[in-house]
């Protein structure tokens, strides 16, 4: 299909670091694993998992739109479908981030785990409503909450590694038990 063909560069691109990402995450996470915090399960189901959701869906994304489609009109199935699948993730997540009490979240903990991933699949949602009528628009915006959702992974994947470095261990080397 001719409209995705200008997009191959990006969406490998943008699918290795997703990959990558991915793998870092796990290598991280098993480190980690060694010296668990208290409440470390309700709180990797609020932070950890749903980075990994992200990145799994910007790597699925960049995968399905590589793919040798004939109708620009399956490619706005599938975006919508993602689009509304994260949605109702992320209402799962902010459950999530509301029951735990092992992290007293901020406006910063909203805004990139919370607020950029929903704008990230609102736009996945709404390009199946525009990309019809308006390809190429719809494909940027498409591409631009690919970014979104591949950034802000990267933001709350730095902040759960640095919080678990800086935060959970005394300079000493041994484990804090106090939150933040």
């Amino acid at each position: 299909m001719p409209a995705l063909t200008e997009w191959d560069s990006f969406y490998v691109i943008v699918g290795s670091a997703a990959g990558a990402l991915i793998g870092l995450q796990f290598v991280v996470m098993t480190l980690i694993s060694e010296r668990p915090p208290a409440r470390a399960a309700e709180a990797g189901a609020a932070f950890g998992t749903p980075t990994i959701v992200h990145f799994s869906v910007v790597l699925l994304l960049s995968a399905l739109l590589r793919a040798p489609w004939h109708a620009i009109q399956s490619v706005a199935a599938v975006c919508g479908i993602v689009g509304l699948a994260g949605m109702a993730y992320l209402i799962l997540t902010a459950w999530r981030m509301r029951l735990q009490s092992s992290y007293k979240l901020d406006f910063e903990d909203w805004l990139c785990h919370l607020v950029l991933p929903l704008t990230a699949y609102a736009g996945f949602a709404a390009s199946m409503l525009a990309i019809v009528s308006h390809t190429k628009e719809a494909l940027f915006a498409v591409g631009g909450a690919t970014l979104l959702l591949l950034f802000s992974g990267i933001h709350n994947a730095w902040d759960a590694v640095s919080y678990h470095v800086f935060v959970n261990r005394k300079p000493d080397g041994k484990d804090q038990t106090k939150n933040k």
